[in-house]
């Protein structure tokens, strides 16, 4: 049946193609976000899902000469390259949004959860990675690389979607939402560290080239914070108001993008740093940022999640208890590690157990800052086909498990018969 459905398909030339795979992208993944919001989910897991189910995994199981007449093999270069620059868009966005205000105001409490969430997720990814080293790493990917990538996946925290998550609970100004931002910003910007020190080794043909890299990587990130940030400061406060900042703005993050390319770490980082220092409460930058959040959002990054699915192939992993077990205990250490250090560390610094748990529960959450990882990991060549579908697996878990976790904790809080107030102050 669905052989005889594809024949009466029609052909269609490259840009055919493109032209009806692009609205299926979107509206799937508009609806999918939507459901995913009614069941109490953030938005992206629906779009996540979304993008497996237009891949190999489901369309491509069910309706093989479906999803080939969907997504033709001359047409996958075109998404990877599209889906690139929505990555590289919404890379600037997370920059953009992230406020180191955060980080500040929150002292000593917002420096040891995020440095013990991190070293925690990090030392189990280590010793995860020693594990898997023999079994998973492709031949060409030497350990060092390999551990400090797992490390990286298990220590990331989506900044986007936590603030959502916080967002819709109305405990954004709590101060566990407030210190679970602080968090999540150092801890991202500490994954994107290692991640661009795994590039660079991924890259390097000898240790002298991964130290250009470095100290190239060094000079760029002190250029744009110590000479571009107050030249753009000064900038926009004489930009003429009824003008579009938009051209200047794009120019400035594909430039930033091309230079961290060129240095040999990612595109990516580039973007996201002058997102970093882009001048905030400026009218002008709001608008033009604004523009490109609805092109980049609704239709570049369903670009993004349809590439991750068509490279999440359940297949690999089958009905192979062994894998499934493999799958398991990442997750579980994905988990614990996170959920463990981040709950330690918030009461040390005096917050009660219900605060420290929900800490703990928000700072799991993964989201599509941990697909962003795993992609560039999977076009290096740091891991192979098999643990990025393992780690994506994690990043649905983990992610899906953010909002269940909070509300549980907050129903046994509730019914303790003498249960200790919510933290009434932020510690310094």
């Amino acid at each position: 049946m669905a052989t005889e459905l594809a024949v009466g398909l029609p052909k269609l030339e490259l840009t055919g193609h493109l032209l009806l795979a692009l609205p299926v992208m979107m509206i799937c993944c508009l609806l999918a976000g939507r459901l995913s919001r009614r069941l109490g989910q953030p938005p992206v897991i629906g779009e996540i899902l979304t993008g497996i189910a237009l891949g190999p995994s489901l369309l491509g199981a069910l309706w093989p000469e479906g999803q080939h007449r969907l997504f033709p093999a001359d047409m996958l270069p075109v998404i990877n390259a599209l889906a690139q620059l929505g990555l590289v868009l919404f890379m600037f966005l997370i920059g953009y949004e992230l406020n180191l205000g955060h980080v500040r105001d929150r002292g000593r409490s917002a420096v040891l959860v995020s440095n013990v969430s991190i070293a925690v997720p990090l030392l189990g990814g280590v010793l995860l990675a020693f594990a898997m080293y023999g079994r998973f790493a492709a031949k060409h990917v030497g350990f060092l690389p390999f551990a400090l990538f797992i490390a990286a996946s298990m220590s990331i925290t989506a900044f986007p979607v936590l603030a959502r998550i916080l967002t819709d609970r109305k405990i954004d100004q709590t101060p566990v939402g407030a210190l679970a931002l602080a968090g999540a910003a150092v801890d991202d910007i500490t994954a994107w560290c290692l991640l661009a020190l795994v590039t660079a080794l991924a890259k390097g043909d000898s240790p002298l080239s991964v130290l250009l890299t470095a100290a190239l990587s060094l000079a760029f990130i002190c250029t744009m914070w110590f000479a571009l940030r107050p030249l753009l400061a000064r900038g926009v406060e004489r930009w003429p108001a009824g003008r579009s900042a938009l051209p200047v703005v794009l120019s400035g993050i594909l430039l930033a993008a091309f230079t961290t390319e060129w240095i040999g770490i990612h595109a990516i980082f580039g973007a996201f740093l002058f997102g970093a220092i882009v001048p905030r409460n400026n009218a002008v930058v709001a608008s033009a940022v604004e523009k490109m959040r609805s092109l980049t959002l609704v239709m570049l990054l369903p670009l993004f999640f349809v590439q991750s699915g068509l490279r999440t192939e359940f297949k690999l992993i089958g009905a192979d208890p062994t894998l499934w077990a493999w799958c398991a205990l990442i997750t579980a250490v994905a988990i614990l590690a996170k959920w463990v250090g981040s709950t330690g560390a918030a009461r040390l610094t005096g917050f009660g157990w219900q605060d420290a748990l929900s800490l703990g529960a928000l700072m799991n959450c993964r989201g599509l800052t941990e697909l962003v990882v795993l992609g560039v990991g999977l076009q290096l060549g740091v891991i192979t086909p098999t643990v990025f579908t393992m780690l994506v697996v994690m990043t649905l878990v983990t992610t899906m498990l953010t909002a269940p976790a909070l509300t549980l904790i907050d129903r046994v809080s509730a019914r303790r018969p003498h249960a200790a107030p919510r933290t009434e102050m932020v510690m310094k």
